[in-house]
């Protein structure tokens, strides 16, 4: 077996069970190829107010890294989740609850679409299918690594973008939807647009969120906002004010 441990897999009782992400406003993404701001710990990072950690990155991901974070993360009382880009990326565990797939819906690559996928499963004779879920990617900033590594195609306007949201709720049934910004602050009209067609699906965004007013612009039509540079970048407290951006938008919202 390429790059996957042998671990023995135990889910972590303690938290809820699937669908979490239903209930979810904020998520802080980190990425096990960047370091956090100096002094600052994976405990501080849980304890932002954030309601899940999500482990991933597109470019020099490891078995090891991924194994660091997640085992560091994970002794913490918070929903973690491993969003694999390649199969040397995943690590079966019982620090974290699942896996979250991407599948990129505009990805000019197929093989982002099924064909990684296919080799993680022909690879990998233990994944536990009760933990794992699938994200619906749409990439629109052309110049975020994940564009480049897919190919995505990411002249999209608000039809299109809504097309794609509507597809992968009603054809390929997926719970996630996520429109991914990734380096830049999207447009809220996309965004608003891929809201309004899904029924069911929860609607996560990612991309420039900075600060309070940015992420609670994003959450009044996101489901959920997704913070990833930001906490290597400028760290706990930064990512603390767009805890609250979401969490003020949900509840004006709602």
């Amino acid at each position: 077996m390429v790059g996957v441990s042998e671990a023995v897999i135990r889910p972590r009782a303690s938290l809820a069970g699937m669908s979490d992400w239903a209930d979810w406003d904020h998520i802080v993404k980190i990425d096990p190829d960047k370091t956090l701001v100096d002094g600052e710990t994976f405990e501080d990072v849980a304890a932002t107010g954030t309601d899940a950690i999500e482990v991933g990155g597109t470019t020099g991901m490891t078995e090891e890294k991924m194994k660091r974070v997640v085992d560091a993360c994970g002794k913490h009382d918070i929903p973690v989740y491993i969003e694999p880009s390649n199969p040397a990326s995943v690590v079966h565990s019982d620090r974290h609850d699942g896996y979250l797939i991407p599948v990129v819906m505009n990805a000019g690559d197929v093989a982002w679409i099924t064909g990684a996928h296919k080799e993680w499963i022909r690879m990998d004779d233990d994944i536990d299918w009760s933990r794992t879920f699938t994200e619906a990617y749409i990439v629109m900033n052309p110049e975020a690594s994940v564009a480049s590594y897919t190919q995505a195609n990411c002249d999209l306007d608000a039809d299109d973008v809504a097309a794609y949201a509507e597809a992968a709720e009603h054809l390929l049934g997926q719970e996630i939807v996520y429109v991914e910004y990734s380096g830049m602050l999207g447009d809220t009209d996309i965004v608003a647009a891929a809201a309004d067609i899904l029924d069911d699906a929860t609607l996560f965004y990612g991309g420039g969120i900075h600060d309070y007013e940015s992420a609670r612009t994003m959450a009044q039509h996101a489901d959920t906002i997704v913070v990833g540079d930001l906490v290597h970048d400028e760290g706990v407290d930064a990512v603390r004010e767009t805890v609250k951006g979401a969490k003020d938008a949900t509840a004006t919202v709602r």
